[in-house]
């Protein structure tokens, strides 16, 4: 059962959750003033409030998460998007986040997608990915995420960074860390 991005929004995404465990980790290590950002995977918008709307784009295929997240944060530009192109110019992104989104996508369509966050990004261009992660020695979170999580594609951390090393991305893992006593977080980023 896909719960209503009002339910989703207020239980999944509340503001306090995402402050901590999303905004304050990714304002750690950058800054999006007068930066372009690509929101993948936006959902209902709660990430938004990281960049300015004048530099933001949020999309998703969910659409109904979409008008949800342009009534709730109005200023900002959203977008549903179907397919595998992403609705977006070459080189036109100096940041794609992509938070919380690998993990519900078929490996071999996100494959597809790297490709396409790789066109979209200008060439200093950086892509932030935090996401939930099997860890080697976490045997009860990794059950808990496995059994609880609507992803049915969780990876453990070599996996994900597979995705984009094979596309000739540098990636640096910034942290890894647990999120509600059961989630195994992988937060990292990708250059060219």
């Amino acid at each position: 059962m896909q719960l209503s991005p009002r339910i989703y929004h207020s239980l999944i995404r509340p503001k306090w959750l995402t402050k901590i465990y999303i905004q304050n980790n990714i304002e750690q290590h950058f800054n999006f003033t007068d930066k372009k950002v690509l929101d993948f995977g936006a959902g209902t918008g709660a990430n938004c409030t990281l960049c300015s709307p004048d530099y933001y784009f949020g999309i998703d295929p969910d659409s109904y998460r979409i008008e949800y997240a342009k009534r709730l944060y109005n200023q900002y530009r959203f977008e549903a998007f179907k397919g595998n192109e992403l609705p977006a110019e070459n080189n036109s992104f100096d940041y794609i986040l992509i938070i919380a989104v690998l993990h519900h996508i078929p490996p071999e369509m996100i494959k597809g997608y790297v490709k396409e966050f790789k066109r979209v990004l200008k060439p200093d261009g950086r892509i932030v990915v935090l996401e939930p992660c099997f860890f080697e020695k976490s045997p009860v979170s990794n059950w808990f995420m496995k059994s609880n999580d609507k992803g049915e594609y969780i990876q453990c951390e070599k996996e994900y960074l597979n995705y984009f090393t094979k596309e000739n991305f540098r990636c640096q893992i910034l942290k890894r860390f647990k999120k509600c006593f059961f989630y195994n977080e992988l937060y990292f980023t990708a250059t060219l």
